[in-house]
């Protein structure tokens, strides 16, 4: 299997790591300060993880909140998970979003749910 979360050292900058999961840099110049927290072992989705790594991330989240708060003092958050490719994911590891937003932003105020519900997103036989 050749995942780049898997090889995570090689291919992300490491901010923070904890014992069962890592907290890395995420490379996406249109979201300033966001960032991903993956279990080091190969974790399809977060259905997947053990009580030691949901237990991890959550310790993890905290870590991330406290570096993006101090570097880029965000008005508010989103945290995501993508799971399946029609749920979005098109890395097959689990890697929670962690993305401040800021109120100057043109989607300010709006949120994941926001997309979803939107008319574009009507479902054909509904």
């Amino acid at each position: 299997m050749n995942c780049i979360c898997c090889d995570y050292e090689s291919n992300y900058i490491v901010l923070f790591e904890g014992e069962y999961v890592v907290l890395i840099e995420a490379r996406d110049e249109k979201l300033i300060g966001s960032c991903f927290i993956i279990p080091k072992a190969h974790r399809e989705s977060p259905f997947d993880l053990s009580n030691e790594e949901w237990l991890d991330t959550k310790n993890v989240l905290a870590v991330a909140k406290r570096l993006i708060d101090e570097k880029h003092k965000p008005d508010g958050y989103n945290l995501g998970w993508n799971i399946g490719s029609i749920g979005g994911q098109y890395v097959f590891h689990s890697h929670l979003h962690v993305i401040p937003r800021f109120a100057d932003e043109p989607f300010a105020g709006k949120g994941i749910r926001n997309w979803f519900i939107s008319d574009e997103n009507k479902r054909s036989d509904v």
